[in-house]
């Protein structure tokens, strides 16, 4: 009997598995429609809510700023050293700069910008709301009269949202610049190539995709980690859990935007 027991409890587990994960993904999109709602909307931006997502956009984007402009200005040069000489071995020098903003600008600088916001900033945010839903920080906010989301939410979710797009906006301005440099050095005789390789990458789709994903990333860094860090309803609501739930969750989302930046760019 015990067996048997046994066997229906974690039958009855796997049954509720299918069940908690789209609540977990339901309560995702919900609370990411609350905040885009929150954040249109004029009266949510109070006097201390101002002053709080001023403080959280400074902390969240000066410190990394140099040190995240510094390691794209740094893989730049290396990847565009590496291409433009492989190019070279095989006659194909037409095509270096296109590969280089391909890979660079397109596809890694976003990425990275993503990822590096999310494990710097958003994602202790997210395991920091956790711990102050979990002593009670939020339930005494509301019993005030004031609105946990708007006080404690929204400002970090609207600054990790900044920071990804400064971060990844500045570092793309950094690697096409050191991209000329590497091949052309310090001469103006380049400008005309390179602005025509620019705008046979750029097209206007590549653009929009471009921007779109961007956007996306930014989006899925800053609502997933918030999303588990409140509604954690997977594991135990401490920080360790609320963390790998929103790094689990944010990955996969990275992962289908990536896939789906791919395919509209290359098929």
């Amino acid at each position: 009997m015990t067996v048997l027991s046994h066997s229906a409890q974690r039958l009855s587990r796997a049954g509720r598995a299918p069940l908690r994960w789209l609540t977990g993904w339901g309560r995702i999109v919900f609370f990411g429609a609350s905040v885009l709602v929150l954040a249109m909307t004029p009266s949510s931006y109070g006097r201390a809510t101002r002053e709080t997502l001023m403080a959280h956009i400074y902390v969240d984007t000066a410190p990394i700023l140099p040190w995240f402009t510094t390691l794209a200005a740094l893989l730049t040069l290396v990847i565009t050293r590496i291409v433009v000489v492989t190019a070279l071995s095989y006659g194909l020098s037409q095509y270096a700069l296109e590969m280089v903003i391909r890979v660079l600008v397109l596809e890694l600088i976003p990425l990275t910008a993503a990822m590096f916001v999310a494990l710097r900033c958003t994602i202790p945010n997210g395991a920091a709301l956790a711990e102050m839903r979990r002593m009670g920080r939020f339930d005494e906010l509301a019993a005030r009269g004031i609105d946990p989301v708007v006080t404690l939410v929204l400002p970090r979710a609207m600054a990790g949202i900044f920071a990804t797009l400064t971060l990844a906006a500045l570092s793309c301005v950094v690697a096409l610049v050191l991209a000329y440099l590497a091949v052309y050095g310090w001469t103006a005789a380049g400008l005309a190539g390179y602005t025509r390789v620019f705008g046979h990458v750029f097209d206007p789709s590549v653009a929009l995709i471009f921007a779109l994903k961007t956007l996306l990333f930014s989006f899925a860094v800053s609502i997933i980690p918030m999303a588990s860090g409140l509604y954690d309803v997977e594991g135990d609501g401490s920080r360790e859990s609320a963390a790998l739930q929103g790094l689990v969750r944010m990955f996969a989302v990275l992962l289908l935007l990536e896939a789906a930046s791919l395919t509209g760019n290359y098929y």
